[in-house]
């Protein structure tokens, strides 16, 4: 099982959780993102572009480490597999 954390706004699109467990397999970050479009396809838009690619103001963790700094998209997702999903904050 894989556990997905999203910020709260995202997750009152999928019935008010911020955190989805995903039980089916997935290898990498890119098919548990596949897989939680499929629960909540509102959720991904916001995350992706049209392109499939992490948006520049969103941060994904998987286990802790910035997947930017990883392998992107195909960072392995092992079993027990926590994602954290954080939007970027800015201004002055």
């Amino acid at each position: 099982m894989i556990s997905i954390e999203l910020p709260k706004a995202l997750g009152l699109a999928v019935n008010g959780n911020t955190i989805v467990e995903i039980e089916e397999s997935c290898a990498t970050v890119g098919d548990a993102l596949k897989a939680l479009k499929d629960r909540a396809p509102n959720v991904v838009d916001r995350l992706v572009d049209e392109r499939g690619n992490i948006r520049e103001h969103v941060n994904v963790f998987a286990n802790g480490e910035n997947i930017r700094y990883l392998q992107g998209q195909t960072t392995p997702t092992p079993d027990g597999t926590s994602i954290l999903i954080l939007a970027a904050i800015s201004g002055g």
